[in-house]
């Protein structure tokens, strides 16, 4: 088969090709009669923890689940479409007893992928390939590729740092940016007119300041302003955030509002589509600040997108972490994403490394065509 990249990939099957944990506690609820039925948000962990979310776990020693379990929607098209663009392996962890049936299913639903690219085991870091897609946190964090990306989950939303999506579509545009940063040109990636710029960097990188002078000096951007089930007092870039409940926010997600959202020690965050297309249609172009998979969200749903990432050492970073007002374990989150969140500059069309905001600014100007 002709592929359209030279890049190899390999898929987790359980909750990323196959429902697993969804359609447990759909079974689950029909044997319990739970009142009020169990949802997939009382799984924020795996593993047992004494709660009724633990009747989900016998049926993973059962074979009838694993000979029954429901292809997700899309996936079959997925890994259609997937297969004309990369090499694609299926690396798979399961039970030693049910490897005979998880081999048939894979191979009755996914015909494009050959036989001898299927590999079972938990070591996932023993496959060498470009891109793994997994939705286990160990999995992301142990791996030998490349780019390890995560499919969001309830289990993993705390995860930060890493390139994470939230659908199929979000993950085959990753790909192409990936792609894309093989052959970009030595002078930026970037053509044409950027009518959304994203400064994308880690916490502590000090884009949310930088994004606000930058506002004061022209008046052809306007910020997109995002979404949080945090209080806003909390947050010290909070003139960026709406907020709103977690019920709220978890019906916006469900009716597919969102072009990008995430749980972050227990607060979720997103960006509304329809926000961006308010600002374009006023004749303004947007200015955002988003971790790497909110900028790659972005370039799924819009052209002209350009990303920039904002670069600081890794000291300064730590100091602007530890003098944040939040807690213990939100630091301790962001410090151990930082080696994570550095490797995203290789996805972004232009990197400013800088010594002050006013240069960080000043750089971004050049880099816009912005007059001084």
């Amino acid at each position: 088969m002709n592929r359209k990249y030279r890049l190899s990939t390999a898929l987790d099957v359980d909750d990323l090709l196959m429902e697993c944990t969804s359609y447990a506690i759909r079974l689950a609820n029909e044997k319990h009669k739970f009142d009020p039925p169990m949802t997939i948000y009382e799984k924020s962990s795996w593993g047992k923890n004494g709660t009724r979310a633990d009747s989900i776990y016998p049926y993973f020693s059962d074979s009838e689940f694993y000979r029954t379990q429901p292809v997700y929607e899309g996936a079959k098209e997925f890994v259609r479409r997937l297969s004309q663009m990369t090499e694609v392996y299926i690396s798979t962890a399961v039970p030693p007893q049910f490897m005979g049936i998880r081999a048939q299913r894979i191979l009755e639903e996914f015909p494009e992928i050959p036989a001898d690219h299927i590999y079972m085991g938990s070591s996932k870091d023993k496959i060498q390939t470009d891109i793994l897609f997994d939705d286990a946190m160990h999995n992301i964090l142990n791996s030998k590729a490349k780019y390890p990306i995560l499919m969001r989950r309830p289990w993993n939303h705390d995860a930060t740092g890493m390139l994470a999506v939230n659908n199929y579509e979000e993950f085959l545009k990753l790909v192409e940016v990936i792609a894309e940063s093989y052959s970009v040109s030595a002078d930026g990636g970037f053509r044409g007119k950027p009518k959304i710029v994203v400064l994308v960097g880690p916490s502590g990188s000090g884009k949310s300041k930088i994004a606000t002078r930058l506002l004061k000096k022209t008046d052809k951007y306007q910020k997109l302003m995002s979404y949080t089930t945090n209080d806003p007092t909390a947050i010290e870039e909070n003139a960026w955030y709406n907020y709103v409940s977690l019920e709220h926010f978890r019906e916006m997600c469900d009716s597919g509002e969102f072009l990008q959202s995430t749980m972050y020690s227990g607060h979720g965050y997103g960006s509304r589509k329809a926000d961006v297309d308010r600002i374009l249609s006023q004749g303004k172009w947007v200015l955002t600040t988003m971790d790497i998979c909110g900028a790659m969200a972005l370039r799924t749903h819009f052209k002209n997108v350009v990303t920039i990432y904002i670069k600081r050492d890794k000291k300064a970073l730590m100091a602007n972490i530890l003098r944040k007002n939040s807690s213990i374990e939100d630091k301790v989150n962001r410090l151990t994403a930082i080696e994570y969140e550095q490797k995203n500059l290789e996805l972004c069309d232009y990197v400013v490394d800088f010594e002050s905001y006013d240069d960080a600014v000043e750089q971004i100007m050049d880099i816009l065509n912005i007059p001084k």
